[in-house]
């Protein structure tokens, strides 16, 4: 197998898809803040109008596998190419908004191209980087995907109110075709692919006995999940404690702007010291240690410091988990290895929101919701501390 090292122009190329995949995630989350607005103007029950979001972790559901395995047999760079044009296709469609059919139709549209760009990153960072830059490479990833979900998030709301609804979808179709075409000029599938044809990929039943692929998927279930469950329902989560919705908002904000200077910093770190397994487990330690203050705490100033906190610490082991999952994959199968990643995460997300919202029943407060995240995170600690070091992993 070729040796990694990191490659003349990998660092356009990576930019390229971060811009991509930012947008992804920015047009996932346009109508996240957006739910009362669309009931009132379409006439549609809260219920309806949320699958314009929900769409997005359901059908990443059913396409990561199909999307992991299709770049890991056509190269990244023609599965994520086909993934931009359709994503700016149905951003366009977003323009005529006449219609919540119509919206809907595009969000469905741009949730099944989703996971053919993001579902890229590790294919790109271990044909293009060395292990040395590789932890670093994947959190310049993941904080495009950060920052199109903060940029929509903080946004959306203010240009609909500046402008209109068909305004602001103008303005996220010309940057979603911006994106698509900056990456159709910039992106070339890394030298390893055209040198590495003669190793075949790993099929699901492979990668999934492999032991610490298999802890490395089930850590994405539980910490997708954590990250779901609590952003889903954080503001109900703060308010028995007298933080309002804009605070909540608030809150929630600043974990994302954590978790994108975290991704900065600590991914870096684990390149320099040539350690994941540290990592991950300070990073699941941090949020174990963080949670329950967080949830529980009457001060608004505490909140939102704790809130930073998690994110910084919390949000780099998205990265630092893609990055394992490549290293003990290998570059012919990092991509399968990563929809099996991405399908566990997005499962998790699915299965904890539901789960939180069972436990807590009844009662007056989600408490017992957070006991539930509690347990997600002793359990995914547990599992960090039993999985391998996978810097300089033997493929």
């Amino acid at each position: 197998m070729q040796e990694r090292v990191t490659r003349p122009g990998a660092w356009p190329v990576l930019l390229a898809f971060t811009f991509v995949a930012g947008v992804t995630q920015l047009l996932w989350l346009n109508f996240a803040p957006l739910i009362a607005f669309v009931e009132r103007r379409y006439g549609v029950s809260e219920l309806v109008a949320s699958t314009l979001v929900l769409v997005f972790p359901l059908l990443y559901v059913f396409l990561s596998l199909h999307a992991g395995g299709l770049i890991d047999r056509l190269g990244y760079k023609r599965v994520v190419s086909r993934g931009a044009i359709a994503t700016a296709a149905f951003a366009a469609l977003r323009i005529y908004d006449e219609s919540f059919w119509i919206l809907l139709t595009a969000q469905i549209g741009i949730a099944i191209a989703q996971p053919y760009v993001t579902n890229g990153i590790s294919k790109l960072v271990v044909e293009w980087f060395d292990e040395s830059h590789g932890a670093i490479a994947t959190g310049v990833g993941t904080i495009g995907m950060f920052l199109g979900m903060a940029t929509a998030m903080a946004w959306t709301p203010s240009l609909v109110a500046a402008t209109s609804l068909q305004t602001a979808m103008l303005v996220f179709g010309v940057i979603a075709a911006a994106a698509a075409a900056v990456f159709l000029v910039v992106a070339q599938e890394g030298p390893i692919a055209a040198s590495d044809g003669s190793v075949l990929p790993k099929s699901f039943q492979q990668l999934v006995r492999q032991r610490d692929l298999a802890i490395v998927f089930v850590l994405a279930f539980l910490g997708l999940g954590f990250f779901n469950g609590l952003t889903t329902w954080l503001e109900q989560i703060l308010a028995p404690n007298g933080i309002d919705a804009e605070q909540a908002g608030l809150v929630g904000g600043l974990l994302i702007v954590g978790g994108i200077l975290g991704a900065a910093v600590l991914p870096a770190l684990s390149d320099k010291l040539r350690r994941r397994k540290p990592f991950v487990i300070a990073c699941t330690l941090v949020a174990l240690v963080t949670v329950y203050p967080l949830c529980t705490s009457d001060s608004f100033a505490v909140s939102l410091t704790l809130g930073g906190v998690l994110g910084f610490f919390y949000l780099p082991a998205y990265a630092l988990l893609l990055e394992m999952c490549s290293e003990l994959a290998g570059p012919p199968s990092a991509g399968h290895a990563t929809g099996i990643l991405m399908l566990a995460g997005n499962a998790g997300g699915v299965v904890v929101i539901i789960a939180m919202q069972l436990v807590k029943g009844s009662a007056p407060t989600h408490l017992r919701a957070v006991w539930l995240l509690l347990g997600l995170l002793a359990t995914a600690l547990a599992l960090a501390t039993r999985v391998s070091e996978t810097y300089h992993a033997k493929r």
